[in-house]
């Protein structure tokens, strides 16, 4: 038997008028006219009307049997592509100029009705369709999102491999680290009370590759985390991994910005490298966030409370605040809203300042008591606030004034239509710190990973002033989301071993937990340094998608949860046993 040739639904034209084809794909919708049935068959590619036309099929029964055709129905169709009366042309439909006159049709499977309509304005609940995702996946949506998924990652492929990178696959399973998020740890049957655990990254795999003389690496690498989760995160997700040997961050920001170039503008979003740069510290004073949107302004500024009556609001660690222009027209609701917000972030309050001529002295505040003429004048001159301007000003701890700032200047941007549609600002955040101080245990800890090489210049301030210390770190952001970040590494041993003992992390437990990199330093470990692009984020932006779950086959719920196999789920007892593992109830307030 002379298999038949299949031709893709969505690919027919007005070239293809007279030839005969066999199409393959599901009913997307019928429409029976008595001696005319219509069906809108659907494949990978796209959607193509046949018709079967009772004065030109070979025999009844094959009219009865379309007759028979429902929702989701699997067929193959032969038949001869014509052309459309002039009054019938479809122009929202690719093929809307053609039709598939049937001459034959095989019902190769039946389907039972959907739970929801296979049809990208589906009113069905998020959880109803990660229920049946394997029929939520054959929305046209939701198909042109995968069809995106693996354009960019063989354009990415392309790239680094004209660039001289190999793509090397690094173990699932390896020793647990934790120096950063939860590891998801897998029990051993055969060494029992023994654990691998799922990477968190490929970190120190790829830097052990550079040591091995590969140079470039790269890898669309599989990443867990067991965190809690949001809306852009998930347990398991996907990272362009990419490492290099004798790199300066120069050389790392020309390949990604090129792997850019080659990525968002064929997806329609703009992208002109070189990207802007801005300093950690920079970002932090302007923003109040290490990942700025710089798409609008509404820009934060440290001020001068020191005419301040109130002795709170002097001795405050800090001052700041920001000006919304036309501002002063915000409704007392509003504001009472902001306010309980701003205190739900952990600020101790919120102070709200209206600049109206027309009220009494030119202002009116919810903290008359702690402001006087001379601090709203410094305020105002700082923020250059113009009347019927907004001021709002957050005091206290510079992590909690940033934190809630940065948060109600996105969302009165958002709220306010101050961010241009179409516009991207890619963006280079350098000069992050090393460490960073937490109070609740009292110790340092590394800002991105123990790996990351302090700029020479700053070394010797490691056991001095460790705050002082910057990193050869950087993070490339998108319109206030960042995609990646990565640094330069720690190639030598003794700055190495400097860095975990300014941890906290002794030459034992060093050695318990890193000795096969510390091992191998010994051996001429080259300079090197690397990058990890988030590449579900990245495909969330260029898919325009509402979730991260839009553009991941089989996502998990914002509770960890696969909604399709109802995992995670229990196992068997004796699974457990040959394990070694006993499950103890939770214990009372845990």
């Amino acid at each position: 038997m002379t298999k038949k040739s299949r031709v893709p639904a969505g690919s027919l034209g007005k070239s293809d008028a007279n030839s005969r084809v066999c199409l393959r794909g599901w009913v997307n919708r019928r429409r029976d006219h008595g001696d005319l049935v219509f069906i809108d068959l659907r494949d990978r590619s796209g959607i193509t009307q046949v018709v079967f036309d009772a004065q030109f099929l070979p025999s009844p029964e094959l009219l009865e049997r379309a007759k028979e055709l429902r929702s989701e129905f699997v067929l193959e169709v032969e038949g001869e592509v014509i052309l459309r009366e002039k009054e019938a042309i479809n122009p929202d439909l690719k093929t809307g100029e053609i039709e598939v006159r049937a001459t034959g049709l095989e019902i190769l499977n039946r389907a039972e009705t959907p739970p929801f309509p296979i049809e990208d304005e589906v009113r069905a609940s998020e959880d109803l369709r990660l229920k049946y995702r394997y029929l939520d996946l054959r929305r046209p949506e939701m198909t042109r999102n995968f069809i995106l998924r693996s354009d960019v990652t063989y354009r990415v492929r392309q790239l680094l491999h004209a660039e001289g990178f190999l793509e090397v696959e690094t173990p699932i399973l390896t020793k647990s680290t934790p120096e950063g998020a939860r590891d998801f740890l897998v029990p051993s049957r055969i060494h029992r009370g023994k654990f691998y655990a799922l990477p968190q990254s490929p970190q120190l795999f790829k830097q052990l590759l550079m040591v091995s003389g590969l140079e470039r690496y790269y890898q669309i690498a599989r990443c867990f985390r067991d965190e809690d989760l949001r809306a852009d995160r998930q347990p398991e997700f996907t990272q362009i991994d990419l490492e290099l040997s004798f790199p300066d961050e120069e050389d790392i920001y020309e390949l990604i910005e090129k792997l850019f170039v080659a990525v968002f503008p064929p997806n329609g979003i703009p992208c002109e490298a070189p990207f802007r740069r801005m300093k950690y510290a920079e970002a932090m004073e302007r923003y109040g966030i290490d990942r700025p949107d710089t798409r609008f302004g509404l820009e934060l500024s440290t001020l001068d409370a020191s005419a301040s009556p109130s002795e709170i609001l002097k001795k405050a660690q800090i001052v700041k605040g920001f000006a919304v222009p036309g501002g002063a027209g915000f409704a007392r609701k509003r504001l009472d809203d902001l306010e309980f917000q701003a205190k739900n972030l952990g600020a101790g309050g919120l102070i709200w300042i209206k600049l109206d001529a027309s009220l009494p002295g030119g202002w009116n505040s919810n903290a008359k008591k702690v402001l006087n003429e001379e601090t709203i004048a410094a305020f105002r001159g700082k923020l250059q606030a113009a009347d019927g301007s907004l001021l709002l000003v957050v005091a206290g701890k510079e992590k909690s004034v940033n934190d809630t700032l940065s948060t109600l200047r996105a969302q009165i941007g958002r709220e306010e239509k101050l961010i241009p549609e179409g516009r991207y600002d890619f963006l280079w955040v350098t000069d992050f710190p090393l460490l960073e101080w937490h109070e609740d245990d009292g110790r340092w800890y590394a800002t991105h990973h123990p790996f990351t090489s302090p700029k020479p210049e700053d070394l010797d301030y490691l056991e001095t002033d460790p705050g002082r210390v910057r990193a050869r770190a950087y993070d490339v952001v998108l319109n206030g989301m960042e995609l990646g970040g990565g640094s330069i590494r720690i190639h030598r041993q003794d700055v190495q071993s400097r860095i975990f003992s300014r941890l906290g992390i002794g030459p034992e437990e060093a050695r318990e937990k890193f000795g096969f990199l510390l091992d191998a330093f010994r051996y001429g470990a080259p300079p090197h340094g690397g990058l990890a692009l988030g590449l579900d984020r990245m495909l969330m932006i260029l898919a325009k998608a509402g979730s991260i779950r839009d553009v991941i086959a089989f996502p998990k719920t914002a509770s960890g949860t696969c909604l399709m196999t109802e995992s995670p789920g229990p196992v068997a007892s004796d699974q457990l046993t040959e394990l070694g593992i006993q499950i103890r109830p939770p214990q009372a307030g845990s």
